[in-house]
């Protein structure tokens, strides 16, 4: 009886192929890049013995039929690399192919005897047989000049011009181009990239409610009203506009001022518990206005280089159509009545969470996903979503998905303050962009531990930070305190770490800073429960600071990725010293702040300079980017003061001595 061995199929595929990156969870998900980036591909690639491997990294769009093909180059100690661009949305994937390469093995090995004066009459021969079992695999139009290699090493009595022949680089060029693959290895996952448009990683976030945007004080905001704020934020410098849920707001238990229980007739309520008599999730509040005044807005935005983002709350009001129309998508409790959301102590009568365990669970994904598409079609592409890791995981993996099936453009940034895994694995479900810890990180060992970790981590390959010092329901202890000053070390720290930032506004160029009660994050006479009307145009306000920010990182490139973020050395723990640079180094931005929103503070930064392409010996300019200042600093240790009532931080940009062919020196 004969038994086929269990490598049967594989016992001659010598090559192993491990620990490939970029891969999340050994390809269960995607990582994340966006269009025009350079995928950098490692892998450990080796095999038993010494032969001469070859490695070919085959990657394509999933839109493409055809694989391409690149060659990968052994960087030392069994690792691999090659590089290759996404150049268009949506999903790419790559898998690398390997095998022993008998021909450059022959190659070398005759190299290393012609050198050491060895007869290689025989080695001559077996190379023409390895050429020669090499032509069924090369194309019969490229077979001609290879055969003549074959008969050329069998001649015997021109050995220079065997041996010059046979280590010839057109030789090898030629074998290379036609590998033998018959006994090559593949590893066993195509890995997927999953690549979004630049804003996908670079954008810079403002929000602010719509109902507060009137001019007149007391009076309603509408979309209009939204439409002549844009100019005030596109100014600022942001290109993502967040609304919070501009729906009806239901009526039953509706919240009051500060989150009273009970509401008075005036209250207008959370704009969070969805859904009334006018309408749900695809319905507007009738005092905003419009789905033709959404339109008009959305058009305004777009021709100020603008976004609306949606924001996406999937939960209901009482009140809700959904609640009468489905009441098995929510939980019952025993007595019958609805279990409203709740996070104890604190209680939410006034919204209804959906049951994603309901029976009829499949109809209720179809309903959500509709409300997706149905805001989609009307030319939304950025949606921030609330809580959603109170919502089914499964249900986000899959309806993202089917959103990007259509509009493979979206963007979803996961409004999730929860647990370390749980914000992760919504990041690797599928969200472009999360929410952070940043908000409560204020000192430099936790900024520092925090944002590596972000940024340096296992996490860089799929979750993008999108840094907040504030939001309507976080006003951080530090902001409470920290004054004017405060506010401007935290907005630069969040523009200058990450691609990707934002705040809740007016309250955060205003300085509102006064919280319910001692001890509370939550804001007094929140906007989340009443009108609120803003002077913008305040003389005290931040706008002019916060506009020069964000020109900043709209004009320096390195600020728009995350991936070479370095801290460096300040003999201060209140300076924290930070640098981001462009991959060919050309542009440079170290970034010095101010930890302390009352005292001045000053102390020694010390750079890498190599690291960041200075020459040690020569001096450099740091050109303050804040303040137009600028200083010659001379080798890697160097003084800074900051005061935070003037300045309290300097986002410089190094600029390198270069000598011109007049010989006229500057720096660039």
């Amino acid at each position: 009886m004969n038994v086929e061995h269990p490598h049967s199929q594989s016992g001659r595929s010598r090559v192993l192929i491990e620990e490939i990156t970029p891969q999340v969870d050994h390809g269960r998900f995607a990582a994340k890049r966006v269009v025009g980036d350079r995928v950098v591909v490692r892998a450990r690639v080796f095999a038993d013995g010494h032969d001469a491997i070859h490695a070919m990294l085959r990657y394509r769009h999933l839109a493409d039929e055809q694989w391409s093909e690149t060659e990968l180059d052994s960087v030392g100690n069994d690792w691999w690399q090659a590089t290759f661009q996404v150049q268009k949305i949506g999903r790419y994937e790559f898998t690398i192919d390997a095998w022993i390469d008998r021909f450059a093995t022959w190659q070398r090995d005759l190299h290393k005897r012609v050198d050491a004066g060895h007869d290689v009459t025989v080695d001559l021969l077996s190379g023409a047989e390895i050429i020669e079992e090499h032509l069924p695999v090369v194309d019969s139009s490229h077979q001609q000049p290879l055969k003549e290699y074959v008969s050329l090493l069998r001649e015997s009595n021109h050995r220079p011009t065997q041996i010059q022949a046979a280590l010839s680089e057109d030789l090898a060029k030629r074998m290379r181009a036609h590998s033998d693959r018959r006994f090559s290895s593949r590893y066993p996952t195509a890995l997927p990239i999953e690549v979004d448009r630049i804003q996908g990683r670079f954008s810079t976030w403002y929000e602010f409610f719509p109902r507060s945007a009137s001019s007149q004080p007391g009076q309603h905001g509408t979309l209009a009203d939204c439409r002549e704020r844009l100019p005030y934020v596109a100014e600022m410098g942001f290109d993502i506009l967040y609304l919070p849920p501009i729906h009806p707001i239901g009526r039953s238990f509706r919240k009051g001022k500060n989150n009273a229980v009970k509401a008075l007739p005036d209250d207008v309520g959370s704009p969070w518990a969805i859904g009334a008599a006018e309408g749900g999730h695809k319905a507007i509040h009738p005092q905003l206005g419009t789905i033709e005044d959404f339109r008009e807005l959305l058009s305004a935005a777009r021709d100020l280089g603008i976004e609306i983002a949606m924001d996406i709350a999937f939960q209901c009001a009482p009140d809700h159509p959904y609640v009468a129309a489905h009441p098995d998508w929510f939980r019952q409790r025993p007595d019958g009545s609805i279990q409203y959301a709740e996070n104890p102590p604190k209680k939410y009568q006034d919204i209804y969470p959906f049951d994603f365990e309901s029976p009829d669970w499949q109809a209720l994904w179809d309903e959500l996903k509709s409300v997706l598409l149905f805001w989609a079609n009307e030319g939304v592409r950025v949606f921030r979503v609330d809580n959603p890791h109170t919502k089914s995981f499964a249900f986000w993996e899959w309806a993202i998905a089917e959103v990007k099936k259509e509009y493979a453009d979206a963007i979803f940034l996961a409004e999730a303050f929860t647990r370390p895994a749980v914000m992760s694995r919504l990041a690797k479900l599928g969200f472009s962009q999360s929410y952070t810890y940043f908000t409560w990180r204020n000192t430099k060992p936790e900024l520092t531990e925090y944002l590596t970790e972000l940024t340096q981590g296992a996490a860089r390959e799929f979750f993008r930070p999108n840094l907040w010092p504030n939001t309507p329901d976080i006003l951080n202890e530090f902001l409470q305190f920290g004054g004017r000053s405060g506010l401007m070390s935290r907005y630069v720290l969040a523009a200058t770490l990450s691609a990707a930032c934002g705040i809740y506004g007016p309250t955060f160029e205003l300085g509102v800073v006064t919280p319910r009660e001692p001890g509370s994050e939550e804001y007094l006479d929140s906007e989340k429960y009443q009108l609120q009307h803003w002077h913008i145009d305040a003389p005290e306000s931040l706008r002019h600071f916060i506009a020069r920010v964000n020109r900043i990182r709209r004009e320096n490139p390195s600020l728009h990725d995350n991936s070479s973020l370095r801290f460096h050395p300040v003999d201060n723990e209140q300076l924290i010293c930070y640098s981001k640079q462009t991959e060919d180094g050309g542009n440079v931005i170290v970034t010095v702040v101010n930890l302390d929103p009352h005292h001045v503070q000053s102390g020694w930064v010390d750079l890498p300079l190599s690291c960041l392409g200075v020459d040690s010996t020569q001096p450099y300019q740091m050109h303050d980017l804040l303040s137009e200042e600028r200083y010659l600093w001379h080798g890697s240790r160097n003084f800074v003061q900051l005061n935070p009532h003037t300045a309290p931080a300097s986002i410089f940009c190094l600029r390198k001595r270069v000598r011109s062919e007049s010989q006229f020196e500057y720096f660039l």
